[in-house]
């Protein structure tokens, strides 16, 4: 399809240019391998594009590139999942900045190695694989994964990717970004954040609106980031790391301060003109108050 074409050589060029880029950050491998990268700084808890507490660690596998809290063996706690879906042509590598920023906040992310996420095969598979890397005591993830909170997103045609594993009941939320049109959200039963760009002539607003109309009976709301193209959110994501971190904190860690940002009379995103450029919550949204997203 046009849309898949027009995105591989750009997504491409650019998984190029990182991966020989990569410092000691990153694990290029198709092997295991574990890869610490620099501990962050804590931010602040209603500062959710700001790094979070958590140092982290990267280790890539020949399916699933995983990003997680450096120390979760350690950990006193379990760590919700996000799985992740690249847009056609890309790897994990293309979107590492806002994967890491969602490890800093104590999330597990797994991301799909694969170019063409579409399906969905991968992300399943990553959460199987995390469910025997959480039951093996000889694992750093022993007991430190929390399953029972799973969410899915990813960008473009891994957007895609992220509704259609929304059917799967192990997932708890999707939070598309700038999904491409390979997808039922009919499908889907659980709440949905879709992303679109103001300038994004790849995948268009009105493509995503159409998933957000269509969402009409799980809450789903519907922002367009304020000037974004379609590869605002490749390398640094910039507008769309607090909003989706807030998200995922409100959905799987129960984050009240983060549900605020979208549900209630007072929902925070939709004042903030100077990011959005189009804010939409439907009468399911609309009916979530804001201390129980």
């Amino acid at each position: 399809m046009l849309w898949r074409r027009n995105l591989f050589a750009p997504l491409a060029a650019l998984a190029l240019a990182l991966t020989a880029s990569a410092g000691a950050g990153t694990a290029a491998a198709a092997t295991e391998t574990t890869v610490v990268a620099a501990a962050p700084a804590a931010s602040a808890t209603d500062d959710f594009g700001a790094p979070g507490p958590y140092a982290t660690a990267v280790e890539v596998g020949a399916i699933t590139t995983l990003y997680y809290p450096r120390d979760i063996a350690d950990s006193d706690r379990r760590h919700p999942v996000i799985v992740w879906g690249n847009g056609t042509g890309g790897v994990p590598l293309v979107y590492r900045d806002l994967l890491l920023h969602w490890a800093s906040q104590g999330f597990v992310v797994a991301a799909a190695n694969t170019p063409m996420s579409n399906l969905g095969i991968s992300m399943r598979a990553s959460i199987d694989m995390l469910t025997g890397r959480n039951a093996d005591p000889g694992s750093i993830f022993f007991g430190r994964v929390d399953l029972e909170h799973i969410g899915a997103s990813g960008h473009s045609q891994g957007g895609a990717a992220a509704i259609v594993v929304g059917s799967d009941p192990r997932i708890d939320t999707i939070l598309p970004i700038q999904p491409g049109p390979l997808a039922n959200i009919n499908a889907v039963r659980v709440p949905a954040l879709l992303l679109a760009g103001q300038r994004d002539s790849i995948v268009f607003p009105a493509l995503v609106k159409a998933f957000y109309n269509a969402a009409d009976h799980i809450p789903a709301l519907y922002g367009e980031v304020r000037g974004a193209d379609h590869f605002t959110v490749v390398g640094d994501p910039g507008p769309f790391a607090a909003p989706t971190t807030a998200w995922f904190r409100a959905h799987l860690m129960g984050d009240r301060t983060a549900g605020a940002q979208f549900f209630g009379p007072g929902c925070g995103i939709c004042t903030d003109t100077a990011t959005w450029s189009d804010i939409r919550r439907n009468s399911l949204a609309l009916n979530v108050p804001a201390a129980t997203p």
